[in-house]
């Protein structure tokens, strides 16, 4: 058996799809940890999907901000946009299925064979790792629960840009969000910025990426992340993992074989 973590798949099926014979997967006995943003951007969202949904008893799939963007899209909560490339989904006959299992994702998935967790966009610096899980458990249960078209209909927003205990309800959940799923650069205090997408080594003035906060908590357990292909599979820090490869830009799609940190890359 092995374990395989693999970035963001952004709909593209062939680099997949090749991945998968690349690493010789067998659905006998291997699993995929995917690190979100299943769908959007690339050529083949709804094949995409659907592959992955027919492997879903080998598959942990953590939620991303495409796959969120998806969901309050199917909600009537939002409007897709124009490089959107999701028509496909909202419009197969499959959607529900497809659509139920996603919403059924979770925002972190624990690996303890490995000592790892996943989550799209990393873990934020100033949470404990039990404070992350409780939150992603927060978010998870509202994702699940009566309360899910609040959810989507406030879901967007960069406000406010920090975790504070006393936020509640709609403001608490999208804050809980935006770390799990757009995180990229935070400050000292651990607020964020989500106006910046570009080379960890020119952050905005004031900022830095997450996993460089030196006062981050997370240490004692590996973080296997995507989201952030600028990063192209580095950060240069021990047990923190990107994963995002940029395949939908050209780039390769990234499996990193958790049981002995062997990365194997398809070009496809």
């Amino acid at each position: 058996m092995s374990d395989y973590a693999i970035g963001d798949l952004q709909g593209c099926l062939k680099p997949f799809n090749c991945l998968l014979e690349q690493i010789n997967f067998n659905a006998d006995r291997d699993r995929l940890f995917l690190a979100g943003d299943l769908v959007n951007r690339g050529p083949d969202s709804l094949g995409t999907l659907r592959r992955v949904y027919e492997l879903r008893e080998n598959v942990h799939a953590v939620l991303g901000n495409h796959d969120l963007h998806l969901l309050a899209v199917a909600q009537g909560s939002t409007d897709s946009r124009r490089k959107d490339t999701l028509t496909d989904i909202l419009e197969a006959p499959d959607r529900d299925a497809l659509l139920g299992w996603l919403q059924n994702c979770p925002l972190l998935v624990d690996i303890p064979e490995h000592q790892a967790v996943m989550t799209h966009a990393g873990i934020p610096p100033l949470w404990t790792l039990p404070e992350a899980r409780q939150r992603a458990r927060e978010v998870e249960q509202v994702l699940r629960g009566p309360q899910v078209g609040e959810y989507f209909a406030n879901m967007y927003g960069n406000q406010p840009a920090g975790w504070d205990n006393a936020l509640q309800d709609a403001e608490r959940w999208r804050v809980i969000t935006n770390h799990f799923t757009r995180m990229r650069f935070v400050d000292l205090a651990g607020a964020l910025d989500l106006g910046s997408k570009g080379e960890a080594d020119a952050p905005p003035e004031g900022f830095m990426p997450w996993f460089l906060h030196p006062h981050r908590q997370a240490t004692d357990t590996r973080i296997l992340f995507g989201h952030w292909a600028a990063l192209e599979g580095h950060t240069d820090v021990a047990n923190v993992d990107a994963l995002d490869t940029g395949c939908v830009w050209g780039g390769s799609l990234t499996a990193l074989r958790l049981d002995d940190l062997t990365r194997i890359a398809c070009h496809c």
